[in-house]
Parts: C-alpha cells; structure tokens; sequence
C-alpha cells in the first residue's frame, strides 16, 4: 500500500467534507464524489443549527444526559461521551474554516433552545441557515485544497477484493466506472425519499446505506426513522413541503389544534418543548380528530420584526405561500426527516468490512439511541467525519480491522401481496408512509413486508441514475420493514398503535452507567449477488 493512502469520500455534506478535510491533512490523496452538485447535501438544509458546549455555565454531562434521554435509553454511552466531549473543538475549527455563526452585541455566541435541550446550546448562523453556512465554508475550504472533486457522479456499489474495499463503480452521464482507492468513506445520507412527506433532498436515496448492505457490511437500528413535527406541506405544483424549524418553537412559538387548544401537553410535560417524536406523535393525533387537518403553529406572538430576522429563510418560504405568519397561525404537519439507524461503524467510522468507512447520517455510530436530539447531527457530521478521517493512514500503516459481520437479508413473506401492483418509486413512498411511518401497526407493517416481496420478486432493469437509486430504496425498505417488524415494543420513534409496550426508561449517568430498553437483534450472514463491471479508470 502507498504511504500516503487513497481516499474515496462519498458524500459532500459536513460528515464527508470534514472527514475529506482531515484524511487530506493527514497525507491522503483524497477525491470527493458527489451525486449533485458539491454544495447539494442535506447539510445545506439544515435550518435548526449545532448543538455544542460553548458556554461557561453549560457542561458535557448535561448535553450527554439530554441525548441519552431523547434516544430512549438506546444510545452508545461512548459514542456519546466522543461526541458531547469533541464537539467544542469541532465548533472551534468550523470557526477557524470560515463559518460565520450568529454573535449578541458582544460577540458571543447567540443561544438557541431546542426541543429535550435543558440549556440553550444550539449555535446558528444566518439565523436558520445554520447548514447552508456551513456547507459553504467546507466547499470553500476543500476547493482551496489539492483534494480531487467529481460532481454527478453516483455511486453504484463498491469494489472488493478478499473482502476488502478496493474502490467504487460509479455512473457518470451514463458510464460505468471504476475507481480504485486504498479506503472509502461514505458520507451518503440517509433516507428520506423512501416517504411520500420528508424535508429531505431529492438526493437522500438510501445510496450508502444499499451498497454497504450488498458488501456485507452491518447496518443497525433502521426502524428509527424520525419525523419532523413542523413542516409546512407540500402545495402540488407551486411549493415543496418546508421544513419549520424546531428553534421557532424554541423561541416561543405553540402548537394548537382547530380549536385553538394547545394539545401537546396532554403527551408531554414538555410540551412543544418535548423530544421530536412525542412531538410528532401528538400532532398526529390531534390531525387524525379534525378529519386529517393540519394543526397549527403560533409565533404570532414574536412579531414580525424577530420572526424576519431570527428566521430569514422560513420567513421568507412562509410569505411565499400568502401566509403571514405574524399575523396568523401557520398549518403544520410531520414530515420524514432523519435516519437514526445506518451503517454500523465504531467510534472511528470503521464498518464490518476492512477499508470502508461510514460518517454521518449514513452510519449507526449508536450516539442518536431511538430518537435523535435536535441539532445533534450536524455536530456528529463534524465530530465522526474529523475521526474517521484522521485514523485512516494509521489503519492503512497497521491498525487490525474489526471482526466482519453482515446484516441479515430482511425476512420477507412466503406469500407476496395480491394487492401490490406495479412497482414505481412513489408507489413505494406512499407504503412506506402508511404502513411504516410515524405511527406503525404489526399489520401494517405485515402489509408492507408482502408488497415489498412482490416488488422485489419483479424483475427489474437498471439502466439510469433513477433506476438504481430506486433499486436502492427497495433494498433499504426492506431492511426498515424488517427492523420494524422485529421491534415489538415502542421505543423513541418507533411506535406500534397495536401490541406492544411504550419505552421510555429513565436514563441516569452515574459512574457510566446507562440504562437500555432492548438487547441487540441477532443477526445473520446475508448473500450478495454479483455485480457487473464495465470499465476501469483512475480517480
């Protein structure tokens, strides 16, 4: 192996720029691959901003009770501790790149409440462009480097060699390719195109997360799928659905229902304030007794001034729709968002197979549990990508690999659905929205695991970005059904309507311990199927 390795990032968004950036300091020849554009990544989207211990009277143990408590328990102690204990130097070093975060008269910091938070720790920038500040620093700061970019390309699976990582097939404007590289770092994100409502991108298909799976890597904790509470819905043919921040209500904003009731207290003592998926629950139940309506979300009481400039870029998406959110209560809804669960990795971002690595919203590092805190994940992006990219030349050098062990292939019925039907990507959108979304029954989710057999049983044909991006969702919602299917008690944001217990332990942080609601699944070896190759060339 060359002493300085080659590095293939996946991915452009916080997790994969930093951990290019910091793979690139470390002597790699590194090569950024991006399916879009290099600025096009859920971190661009990002409104809420980053969570991280930056004041003298907030402390780590604190912001590591607030993450254990919102994951339900099921957090990695570790993986929080790595990510709560590095995110101040992480903050420190966006600094340095350019970011431009939001300063008091004073220059410091600007604080932000979020949901679950038990202080006011979440740092923004542009007000809600907290992702889109970030994302511009990072591409300013690879782009000033020697570091190799190849935008529209997307990643088709990876390259092995006796069960080793030896490179990625790409397609790009058609072509297959191979590219060859010492490790590979995915960086993909999650997936939220596999539901008819999510804040997600157009690119977030599931594309890590599938090509891992077909390598034998492990994934873990795929049922945690978390819903945002507050979206403005999709106008068909005018406005996609809008993510609203969960800082508005951090600033005051509440929640009412047709009657101007505010509900969510009757789920939480928290109320608006409670962990997201309690959140979302509650509006989903408030919807479902006024006929589907969306409820409402009030900031009236801000005023026009701080909602325009607290919130430029919602403010803006708002009145863009003939709403004025000063004035009147807004209607909201919940939206897919978040992937908990991925790719599970170390504390370094090593999968189960030797030479690949996993960053981000991609990977199951175990520090979200079953319910992310809010602005936790651009900090994990931050904190994982930095870890990842920094061990990768001493893993090259001599560091031993972790034992290699596969996720099982999804169990799925004998007998497929007579009522499936052809098999198109929003057809597997609206399943996965009914059958295995915010609120989930063991009949439903049956369902979904017999349409998904019939889909999969269908011969397919792979010729354009499309089609293997959806050959990809399908791989993964199997994979969600089946984790769902197999987790029969509620937990964070997995919630059964029908048998099944909810979970919600109380998590204590004394002399390290941790409580847990639910031992590991078992897992079993899976079986890939070959992958054509066509062409060779360097990247």
């Amino acid at each position: 192996m060359n002493a300085a390795p080659n590095v293939i990032v996946v991915g452009s968004g916080v997790a994969g720029l930093t951990a290019a950036l910091h793979a690139y300091a470390a002597g790699c020849e590194v090569t950024v691959v991006t399916k879009a554009a290099l600025a096009e990544s859920n971190t661009r989207y990002a409104q809420g901003g980053i969570a991280a211990v930056t004041f003298a009277d907030d402390d780590v143990d604190a912001h590591a009770r607030d993450t254990l408590t919102a994951g339900a328990g099921l957090n990695d102690e570790a993986a929080v501790r790595a990510l709560v204990g590095e995110g101040p130097a992480r903050v420190s070093e966006l600094v340095a790149r350019g970011v431009g975060f939001d300063r008091d008269a004073d220059g410091a910091f600007s604080k932000g409440l979020e949901a679950a938070h038990s202080y006011p720790r979440v740092l923004h920038a542009g007000g809600d462009a907290t992702g889109r500040e970030i994302a511009r620093a990072l591409v300013a700061q690879v782009l000033s480097t020697d570091i190799v970019v190849r935008e529209h390309a997307l990643l088709l699976d990876l390259v092995l060699e006796q069960g080793r990582v030896t490179g990625v097939e790409l397609l790009v404007a058609g072509v297959r390719e191979t590219c060859t590289a010492d490790a590979v770092v995915l960086a993909t994100g999650g997936a939220g195109q596999l539901y008819a409502h999510t804040t997600n991108p157009a690119v977030a298909t599931a594309d890590g997360i599938a090509v891992a799976i077909r390598a034998g890597a492990e994934v873990a904790d795929l049922e945690f799928v978390q819903f945002h509470p507050t979206v403005l819905p999709a106008l068909p043919g005018q406005h996609a659905a809008f993510l609203v921040s969960e800082a508005v209500r951090g600033e005051g904003a509440v929640l009412v229902d047709a009657t101007s009731r505010r509900f969510a207290f009757d789920a939480h003592p928290d109320g608006e304030l409670a962990p997201r998926d309690v959140v979302a629950r509650a509006i989903d139940r408030a919807m479902a007794g006024q006929g589907g309506a969306p409820v409402l979300l009030d900031a009236t009481m801000l005023g026009a001034e701080v909602l325009a400039r607290r919130f430029p870029t919602i403010d803006a998406a708002v009145r863009a729709r003939g709403l004025d959110w000063s004035a009147e209560p807004i209607p909201v809804t919940p939206a897919a968002h978040y992937l908990m669960g991925g790719v599970v990795t170390d504390l370094w971002g090593r999968t189960a197979v030797p030479g690949l690595y996993a960053v981000g919203e991609v990977a199951r590092t175990g520090v979200h549990g079953a319910n992310r805190l809010a602005s936790n994940s651009l900090l994990e992006g931050a904190v994982f990508g930095a870890r990842a990219g920094d061990v990768i030349t001493r893993d090259a050098a001599s560091a031993p690999w972790p034992v290699r062990r596969a996720s099982p292939s999804p169990t799925l019925p004998a007998t497929p659905a007579r009522d499936a039907g052809p098999f198109s990507r929003a057809a597997l959108q609206q399943l996965m929205w009914a059958d295995a979304g915010l609120t989930r029954s063991t009949g439903g989710l049956g369902h979904a695991a017999s349409v998904l057999a019939s889909w999969q049983h269908a011969p397919h044909t792979l010729r354009t970005a499309a089609d293997h991006e959806d050959a990809n969702l399908l791989l993964v919602a199997a994979h969600v059904v089946d984790a769902a299917r197999r987790r029969t008690a509620s937990v964070g944001a997995h919630h059964l309507a029908d048998p099944g217990r909810a979970v919600r332990p109380v998590v204590e942080l004394r002399g390290g311990h941790r409580s847990r609601a639910a031992a590991p699944l078992e897992k079993e070896p899976l079986e890939k199927e070959p992958l054509e190759k066509e062409g060779t060339f360097a990247c």
